[in-house]
């Protein structure tokens, strides 16, 4: 993959949410660094400091953290055209408590705290476009948090399917599992049901 190539991806993702000037972009292009990060690779560990916020462009990742039992939870998904990072960690400059690893091979546009910095008193408009993105991220977790207070297991999994209608076939169950807040064992008691209904 060619840095070059992939600069249509990342305006037509500002085209879509949130526009940006021509130079704005370019700059904040020219700002970032494309990477090939392989499956399982650790981006970011509890008691590190973030030091990158990436758009994907190809592959697919996951935040997680270790529970006082010593069970994975997962947080979040991030795959094609989504950004990943941990934005308190980063934003803060303080150790993260979450670990972040890719979950396939991929491929992401990444930016260091330093160098968005630099974006942000050349251009004020990353000011606000980063913190409509950060409003943004917030109340997705909102949502997701009332969710699985609120909600039974098969309407945050079918929430879970609205949302990540591809990622089922491209991660392990007990990661979805993880992510709704129930065991694998009763995921696949879900997932037959579901199957049943459908024939």
């Amino acid at each position: 993959m060619n840095k070059q190539d992939t600069l249509p991806k990342l305006k037509d993702f500002f085209d879509r949410n949130i526009p940006l000037p021509e130079p704005a972009l370019i700059r904040l292009f020219e700002a970032m660094e494309l990477v090939k990060l392989p499956s399982k690779h650790s981006i970011t560990q509890p008691g590190e400091i973030c030091t990158i916020e990436a758009y994907i462009l190809k592959g697919i990742a996951r935040t997680y953290f270790i529970n006082e039992q010593g069970d994975e939870v997962t947080v979040h998904f991030a795959k094609e055209d989504w950004w990943i990072g941990d934005v308190a960690s980063f934003t803060l400059q303080r150790p993260s408590l979450l670990h972040i690893e890719t979950l396939e091979e991929t491929y992401m546009l990444t930016i260091s705290y330093e160098r968005k910095e630099q974006l942000y008193a050349e251009y004020p408009i990353f000011e606000r476009i980063f913190r409509l993105m950060i409003q943004r991220t917030h109340a997705f977790l909102m949502n997701r948090l009332v969710s699985v207070l609120s909600e039974s297991a098969d309407k945050r999994y079918q929430y879970f399917l609205d949302r990540y209608p591809d990622v089922p076939q491209r991660v392990p169950q007990h990661y979805i599992a993880s992510y709704l807040g129930i065991s694998p064992e009763f995921l696949s008691k879900i997932r037959s049901k579901k199957a049943k209904l459908r024939s």
